[in-house]
């Protein structure tokens, strides 16, 4: 056996014995962009976007354009959250009922028998110390018009609302881009009307917002807060993706979502970074990259293939770059593919083993989990 040795608190294992995983199907995607990742042992991965714009606050687009987006991306469930108490478009679109960006997609989404669930959320809009933050799950938008800050998030869990902050570290709210909480956020957390926090938001991620959600148990949030076209914004036509938020939930449903972000099964990603607890994020890990084989083809060089199952390209490092008989000590696995490693085995072995550091995943700030890809090995006749 053959193991590239790294000092690490907990590994996980992807066997090509063991891990027998499906890729999520996310219904309604389209050719290459649609996001796939596979689902983890108990529970589904569902991909959500649950901070997004049209015109009846200050996006850019109708909001069946959303919708269409969203079943082009293979999202399992989008929220439009149009911001309560900004409304730059009222001289055009005047629209007394916060609610009319729901019921409009609501509405597209069942036009294009669409399986998408679109979730009823809006955007609270104050200036700091409160900031920006998203209550989603509401019955009715409308209530959450008030003066006092504090009566709006209380409305919003009266209504059985799930609360976030957004981009908690925005040069908008702080100058030196640094996320932190304000008084008046720790009175929400110490109220319970406080969930969740945005660790990724649009092209920006926060290690300070993810300091902030391990301390005080808020549910690690990604979201793409698109006001102009994901396709523009995002570069999908050239490979790139919209932000989003892996939710490991137990049903496809609304209920299943909410009860998932509740309890803070979720996983961030952006670009190629994928951001989350370790014991959520440890799993999607090992079902994403699995041995498809292990193959002495000549000598005690040991050919494996992995396949990555999931869209998030993943970067990982061995601790002894003499372990590859090719390439360095980084193994790039590029998404929904294969990728073929050979290892320097020194003896032919029944079984091999080995660890990496997954560069493209953070646990914590500055802290990447462990991976270990092993399986049973064939081989060659020596004489071959």
């Amino acid at each position: 056996m053959v193991a590239a040795k790294l000092a690490a608190p907990a590994v996980l294992c992807a066997s090509a014995l063991l891990v027998d995983v499906a890729a999520s199907a996310h219904p309604g995607g389209h050719g290459d962009r649609q996001i796939r990742f596979p689902d983890v042992p108990g529970a589904l991965t569902l991909v959500v976007d649950l901070h997004t714009h049209s015109v009846f606050s200050d996006g850019s687009v109708w909001p069946d354009l959303r919708v269409e987006e969203a079943v082009r991306d293979g999202l399992d469930a989008v929220a439009i959250t149009e911001h309560l108490e900004y409304q730059p478009h009222a001289d055009d679109i005047p629209h007394p009922d916060r609610n009319r960006a729901y019921l409009i997609a609501v509405e597209e989404a069942a036009k294009a028998g669409a399986d998408l669930l679109v979730i009823h959320g809006s955007e609270i809009t104050r200036r700091m110390p409160v900031g920006h933050a998203n209550a989603i799950f509401l019955e009715d938008s409308n209530p959450l018009l008030r003066d006092d800050p504090l009566e709006v998030f209380r409305e919003a869990a009266r209504q059985g609302g799930f609360n976030f902050l957004n981009h908690p570290h925005w040069v908008g709210q702080r100058d030196d881009g640094v996320a932190r909480l304000e008084p008046i956020h720790e009175q929400l957390i110490e109220e319970g009307l406080l969930h969740g926090i945005e660790v990724t938001n649009d092209l920006t991620f926060s290690s300070e917002a993810l300091a902030i959600a391990l301390q005080h148990d808020l549910t690690i949030l990604g979201t793409s807060d698109i006001h102009g076209l994901v396709d523009w914004q995002y570069e999908i036509p050239q490979g790139g993706h919209r932000p989003v938020t892996l939710v490991f939930a137990a049903e496809r449903s609304e209920a299943g979502i909410e009860q998932a972000l509740r309890a803070g099964r979720t996983v961030a990603w952006m670009n190629d970074l994928l951001v989350g607890r370790e014991e959520h994020l440890a799993p999607l890990l090992a079902a994403s990259l699995v041995v498809e084989s292990a193959h002495y083809r000549r000598g005690a060089v040991l050919d494996v293939t992995v396949r990555n199952r999931g869209s998030a390209r993943i970067t990982a490092r061995t601790a002894d770059s003499d372990l590859l008989y090719s390439g360095g000590p980084l193994v790039v696995f590029e998404p929904l593919a294969e990728t073929t490693l050979q290892l320097k085995t020194g003896a032919r072995s029944p079984r091999f083993e080995l660890e990496l550091e997954v560069l493209s995943a953070l646990v914590e700030p500055e802290k990447h989990p462990r991976l270990v890809l092993s399986g049973e090995t064939t081989a060659e006749a020596e004489g071959d």
